[in-house]
């Protein structure tokens, strides 16, 4: 009996990317001719069938059947539109330019947009960096470049491109505080381009599978939760205050010692340390302080 143990096969080490999903087409050309030449074979085959009638011949099918296979391969392209054309199965090409085109008898045909266009995601709901949750929203700009690639590649394109729109949303939006006054990091609220640059990356990168390219993406939307939204209000309102104090005390010294250098400049008072002691604790008193104060006349000596 053998002590071999049966090796259990480890999982597989490569991760699963774009490359096991991805179709391998390409947009290409589809062959097409002028639309009209197509009307000139219809107005022949009408002149043929005219003839073999009144000949009494058994062939009047054969321009029959000819007028409806021209018929039905005669495609309309508008501005902004496309057609991607698949004959039994295989895609044969993609008209673009607009038109009245004849393309190949026999063959399916799909129209794409090529406009660009927007949507607005839905106002989500995630944590930022530091846990906090934030509403967030964005506007994508996008528009199809590959046909061939949105029509088979994935299965509703539209679709497609609001989902990975939506999920590169919430990764950018977990990847950054939504406010940062303590450091230069970028943050959501303070780096908003920064952030849709970042965003508008991810999502084109998201999307390439399916032909897609982004033109822009902003943010619509960016707002604390409702059940933190009172607490971080006060925090802000807090952080202003503290940054004006601060402000105002730093002005205040500077005058404070405007005020004495020019006193002793010009030799108005000659003042000693506890004097000038006073006078900077009178000054900032009344530099930094919330109300006006109220003047007292001393009547009688400085040192009174």
């Amino acid at each position: 009996m053998s002590d071999t143990q049966p090796t259990t096969p480890s999982p597989a080490t490569t991760p699963v990317g774009h490359e096991g999903a991805r179709v391998e087409i390409t947009q290409r050309p589809a062959l097409a001719v002028n639309g009209w030449f197509g009307v000139i074979v219809l107005a022949a085959c009408v002149w043929v069938a005219i003839l073999l009638g009144n000949a009494g011949s058994g062939w009047i099918w054969l321009p029959i059947l000819v007028f409806v296979v021209v018929a039905t391969s005669l495609v309309v392209v508008p501005p902004g539109q496309t057609s991607v054309v698949q004959f039994f199965g295989t895609y044969v090409g993609t008209v673009r330019r607009a038109g009245f085109w004849w393309v190949l008898p026999l063959t399916v045909r799909r129209s794409v947009s090529i406009r660009v266009r927007n949507f607005e995601t839905n106002r989500l709901k995630v944590n930022d960096s530091d846990g906090n949750p934030v509403e967030i929203a964005a506007i994508v700009v996008w528009q199809v470049a590959d046909t061939a690639r949105s029509t088979y590649a994935v299965d509703s394109y539209e679709n497609f491109v609001s989902v990975q729109a939506e999920a590169a949303l919430r990764h950018v939006a977990n990847t950054h505080p939504y406010d940062d006054a303590e450091s230069n990091e970028t943050s959501l609220r303070g780096a908003t381009d920064v952030v849709a640059g970042e965003l508008a990356a991810e999502v084109a990168e998201r999307v390439s599978i399916a032909g897609v390219e982004i033109v822009e993406v902003r943010i619509s939307h960016l707002a604390y939760a409702q059940e933190i939204a009172q607490a971080m209000l006060r925090r802000q309102q807090a952080n202003a205050v503290v940054a004006a104090r601060s402000r105002i005390v730093e002005g205040a010294v500077g005058m404070v010692e405007l005020a004495l250098a020019r006193l002793a400049e010009h030799e108005v008072v000659d003042l000693d340390e506890e004097r000038k002691a006073s006078m900077v604790s009178n000054l900032l008193v009344v530099l930094c302080g919330d109300q006006p104060p109220s003047p007292i006349v001393n009547a009688g000596s400085l040192y009174s």
